[in-house]
C-alpha cells in the first residue's frame, strides 16, 4: 500500500537496497539527510543553503566586547541569535551602543588606549579602556543587555527607573540624567518597533509558512529574537525533477525543511533549534509527532510547536505566509521570464530541442594581465539558470603570450577530452565564444582537430551580433530581443568570474615580498 504516487513512481525504479544500521532514530534521521544532500537522489526534496547565519558576539574579556559574528563558535564567549541577515545584527548592535554604550573596539586596540575614542564622544561607549567605568558597573550594563537581547524590556526599564530614582534621591544628577537619557533611548527604541515586532516575554520564536504554485514551492522562515522581529528569508527547495502528477505535498515539503534545516550533524543546526516553532499546516500525523521528538532530544529541551497561534504570533505567522506567497510569485515570474529568453534563443538558432529546460550552453573566456598568467574561465547555463557549481577555471601554459586563439585551442581540448564518456544531459548544444568570425573560427578548428562536434556560437561586443561558424554575415538581434539578452547574460557572468580570480591573484601578488621566501621568518618579523 503506498502512500502516493511520488512513492509509487520511486519503488518502480528500485534495483538493489543497501542498509545501514544506526543505534537511534535520530541517528537515522540524520544519515538520510547528508546521504541526500551528497547524492541529490531524484525522488527527495533538497533544500540548498549555507547555514552560516550571523550572530551578535559578547567577548569573554574582562570588559566584554560587542561585536558581529559569522562562523564556528568559540566556547570563551557568548553568543546570542541566530539572525536572518546581517541587517538586523547590525542594527541590533547599533541599539546595544546607544542604549548601554557597550565598547566594539578590538582586544588589541582596547589595551593600547590612552584616551576616549570618539564613540565615547558621542556617547556610544563608556570607555572602560581608560577607566571612565568601573568593571562592577560595566558588568551591569552587560547584564543588562543580555537581558534586552533575550527579550526582558520591562526589567530593563525598570531598573533603568531604579538607577535614576536611587542616583537623584542622592543628589547625583549627572548620573540620573545619564540613565534619563537612556530610558529615552530605550523608549524611543521600543515605541519605533511596536508596530507588531516587539513582544515582552516572546524570547525566541521561529515562525514557518509555505506556499505552493506551479509545480515550485517556497518556505518563508521568520525569526523572531528577544521578541523582537527581525525578518525572514524564503527557502526555494530543488524539486525539478519531479512530475506534475507526483509533486509532494505541503506536509511533505515542511517535513524535509524541518529534517534539513535543524537536524543536520552539525553545530550549526543546533544552534538554530528556537524554544518555539509556529509552524503552518503542521498536521497531526505520526511523522510530524516523530520529528517533534526528534527536534526534543537534539536540542535537549522541550521544543513547543503552535499549529493554531494566537495574538502577536498568529499576526506573525500571517505575515510569514504573505511573504512566502509573495516570494514564490516573484520567483515564477522571474522563471517564466528566464524560460522565454530561453526558448527565444532556441527558436533565434534553430536548434532542435524538444523540452527548453534540457538547453545547456558552456560559454567561455580568455583573461591575462599583459599577456602573462594566462586563464581561461567557463561558465555553464542549463534549467533556465546559471550552474555556478559547474563552472571551471583553467591555467594556460605553454603558448604564446597574448594568443588567445591558442588559448582557446587548448581549454576546448581539455574540457572535452572525454567528451565521449561525458552523460547526454550534460553534453553542451552550444558553445559559447566571447567574440567574432575570427574566434567562432577558431573555435570550430579546435573543435574539427580534436574530433568534437558541439555547435559553435560567438557573441561579437561591438554590435552584440550572433555569429555562427561558415557564415559569411552574423545574426542581427533586436536590442530588445530575449535571445539576445541571454546570451548578454551569459557572457556578462563568465566576465565576472574571470574578473573576480584575476582581482585575487593581483591582490595575493600585492602581499607577497621577497623576504616570505627566506626560512625562519613570520608575517611579524616581515612587517
Amino acid at each position: 500500500n503506498l502512500s502516493s504516487p511520488r512513492i509509487e513512481r520511486m519503488v518502480t525504479r528500485i534495483r538493489s537496497l543497501e542498509t545501514t544500521v544506526t543505534r537511534t532514530e535520530t541517528e537515522a534521521l540524520i544519515l538520510e539527510n547528508n546521504l541526500i544532500k551528497e547524492l541529490s537522489p531524484p525522488f527527495n526534496i533538497l533544500f540548498r543553503d549555507d547555514k552560516s547565519y550571523p550572530y551578535v558576539m559578547l567577548s569573554g574579556h574582562q570588559y566584554p566586547r560587542l561585536a558581529y559574528y559569522r562562523g564556528r563558535v568559540d566556547k570563551r564567549h557568548q553568543y546570542y541569535g541566530p539572525f536572518p541577515n546581517s541587517w538586523a545584527v547590525r542594527n541590533s548592535i547599533q541599539i546595544l551602543q546607544k542604549v548601554f554604550q557597550i565598547r566594539t573596539c578590538e582586544d588589541t586596540i582596547f589595551k593600547n588606549r590612552s584616551r576616549p575614542c570618539l564613540l565615547h564622544q558621542i556617547h556610544r561607549c563608556s570607555a572602560p579602556c581608560v577607566g571612565r567605568i568601573t568593571e562592577e558597573n560595566y558588568a551591569q550594563d552587560i547584564h543588562k543587555a543580555v537581558q534586552f537581547l533575550e527579550g526582558d524590556h520591562a526589567s530593563v526599564m525598570a531598573e533603568f527607573e531604579q538607577a535614576m530614582q536611587s542616583y537623584s534621591d542622592n543628589m547625583q544628577f549627572e548620573q540620573a540624567a545619564m540613565m534619563r537619557d537612556r530610558i529615552a533611548d530605550l523608549s524611543q527604541v521600543l515605541q519605533q518597533q511596536s508596530m507588531d515586532t516587539v513582544a515582552d516575554g516572546e524570547g525566541d520564536v521561529d515562525i514557518l509558512a509555505i506556499a505552493m504554485k506551479g509545480g515550485l514551492a517556497c518556505i518563508n522562515l521568520a525569526m523572531v529574537r528577544g521578541g523582537r522581529h527581525l525578518g525572514d528569508r524564503a527557502y526555494f527547495p530543488k524539486m525539478g525533477r519531479f512530475k506534475e502528477d507526483a509533486m509532494p505535498n505541503s506536509d511533505e515539503v515542511m517535513q524535509a525543511f524541518i529534517t534539513q534545516h535543524y537536524l543536520s550533524d552539525d553545530a550549526e543546526s543546533l544552534k538554530l533549534i528556537p524554544k518555539v516553532m509556529v509552524i503552518q499546516d503542521f498536521s497531526d500525523s505520526p511523522e510530524n509527532d516523530e520529528l517533534q521528538e526528534l527536534l526534543n532530544t537534539k536540542a535537549n529541551k522541550k521544543v513547543q510547536i503552535l499549529k493554531q497561534p494566537q495574538g502577536q504570533r498568529k499576526h506573525w505567522l500571517i505575515m510569514a505566509q504573505n511573504n512566502a506567497e509573495l516570494a514564490l510569485t516573484k520567483r515564477l515570474t522571474e522563471a517564466g521570464g528566464q524560460e522565454a529568453r530561453t526558448r527565444s534563443l532556441i527558436e533565434v538558432l534553430n536548434l532542435d530541442l524538444e523540452n527548453a529546460e534540457d538547453l545547456r550552453i558552456e560559454c567561455f573566456d580568455i583573461s591575462h594581465t599583459s599577456g602573462e598568467a594566462t586563464q581561461a574561465s567557463c561558465v555553464v547555463y542549463q534549467k533556465h539558470d546559471m550552474q555556478s557549481g559547474e563552472y571551471r577555471r583553467f591555467n594556460i601554459n605553454d603558448i604564446i603570450p597574448g594568443d588567445d586563439y591558442a588559448a582557446m585551442r587548448q581549454v576546448l581540448h581539455r574540457r572535452y577530452a572525454n567528451f565521449q564518456e561525458i552523460p547526454p544531459e550534460k553534453q553542451p548544444h552550444i558553445v559559447l565564444v566571447d567574440g567574432g568570425k575570427g574566434q567562432v573560427s577558431a573555435a570550430v578548428d579546435a573543435m574539427r582537430s580534436y574530433g568534437y562536434d558541439f555547435p559553435v556560437v560567438g557573441l561579437a561586443k561591438q554590435f552584440e551580433q550572433l555569429w555562427l561558424p561558415g557564415a559569411d554575415a552574423p545574426i542581427e538581434l533586436n536590442r530588445g530581443s530575449a535571445g539576445l539578452f541571454l546570451v548578454q547574460r551569459i557572457r556578462d557572468e563568465v566576465h565576472r568570474f574571470a574578473i573576480t580570480y584575476h582581482r585575487n591573484v593581483r591582490g595575493r601578488a600585492a602581499n607577497m615580498s621577497l623576504l616570505d621566501e627566506i626560512p625562519g621568518i613570520g608575517p611579524t618579523r616581515r612587517r
